[in-house]
């Protein structure tokens, strides 16, 4: 019976051995194939080689610290008033550290500020670059904008919480020289410009939100709930400048004119829809440093803004969302 037993043991054990040496191989097999299938398309060569490549590493790590922040201007004449509002959001001040392996990108991100309390504001960010077709996208929703609102002889300053606000930018963008001139290259580091490039863009742009009172506006201050947004197209140009194989400086310009604005105020209950005088413009500027210190490391900066203006002479309206970022890499 022990003999029996024991022997029972040793088949079930060399079943199962080889069912673990079938399960690994088959999970190197699908590694090999995912891993095929990244290769073919990181190292496509749909670009001049000349001006563009790949870095030699197909792992990068980085650490990036970034600020962002929001400002709204406004001069307007109402009734006879002069209304003026010169508001801003705290700074939002974030650290990340990501790996992209082939390609494919993740990142996982701390604000300091939020761990404490003393910022309960939220902020998403998407960004997607690639030599063709680029993306910017990001949502935000504060309540703590403050600064000073003034009609006339009245001057008020308001307070954090007083306002809420919630603010949607979206830019998406086809870049015509793609073969030579790479977005990536200076925002995500994910190509490498060889060669001093420029490029003509064409796009399209999206801000809006909410901003309204809370309940912790003071009992003078009407109750007030401003909707905005707007949809414009147009196109600019991106120059990538080259100095000594070792530094990359990135500047970009696309003005947009608005073809579309839904836009509504509601003051005390009472709603009323708001035209914009012609033109309206959203600008969206582009900047980046990035210092080559090796074939395996490097550091840099970028800076992102997108600003809506209208309004002529005495009326006019700005609103503006930036994020700036610091970074490290090593590739690996």
């Amino acid at each position: 019976m022990t003999k029996l037993t024991m022997r029972s043991a040793l088949i079930i054990l060399m079943l199962l051995t080889g069912e673990v040496a079938i399960a690994q191989k088959h999970s190197e097999k699908l590694r090999t194939r995912i891993d095929s299938i990244l290769d073919k398309r990181y190292y496509k060569m749909n670009y001049d080689t000349a001006y563009i490549g790949r870095p030699n590493s197909k792992l990068t790590l980085k650490t990036r610290a970034s600020i962002a922040g929001n400002t709204l201007h406004i001069k307007q004449t109402e009734d006879g008033q002069r209304i003026k509002a010169d508001l801003e959001t705290n700074h939002m001040l974030t650290f990340s550290i990501g790996a992209n392996y082939r390609g494919l990108a993740a990142s996982v991100s701390l604000n300091p500020a939020k761990l404490t309390g003393r910022n309960k504001d939220y902020e998403f960010n998407l960004n997607y670059y690639s030599n063709r077709f680029c993306i910017d996208a990001s949502y935000q929703i504060s309540e703590t904008m403050s600064g000073n609102v003034s009609n006339d002889d009245i001057r008020l300053h308001l307070d954090r919480g007083v306002l809420r606000t919630k603010t949607l930018n979206v830019t998406g963008f086809y870049t015509f020289n793609y073969k030579r001139f790479s977005f990536p290259a200076a925002f995500s580091q994910s190509y490498i410009q060889k060669r001093s490039a420029g490029s003509w863009i064409a796009g399209f742009s999206y801000q809006g939100g909410t901003l309204k009172t809370t309940d912790k506006a003071p009992d003078e201050m009407p109750r007030l709930r401003f909707h905005v947004g707007h949809f414009a197209i147009g196109g600019g140009y991106g120059y990538n400048l080259v100095l000594h194989r070792k530094w990359l400086m990135h500047l970009s310009v696309m003005p947009t004119v608005v073809i579309g604005d839904f836009n509504n105020v509601t003051y005390n209950d009472e709603k009323k829809k708001v035209h914009a005088p012609f033109p309206e413009m959203i600008f969206n500027e582009r900047a980046a440093v990035v210092y080559n210190m090796g074939s395996k490391q490097f550091a840099g900066m970028s800076f992102l803004m997108n600003t809506v203006a209208f309004g002529r002479g005495h009326d006019q309206t700005y609103q503006s969302k930036w994020l700036a970022r610091a970074f490290f890499g090593i590739r690996l």
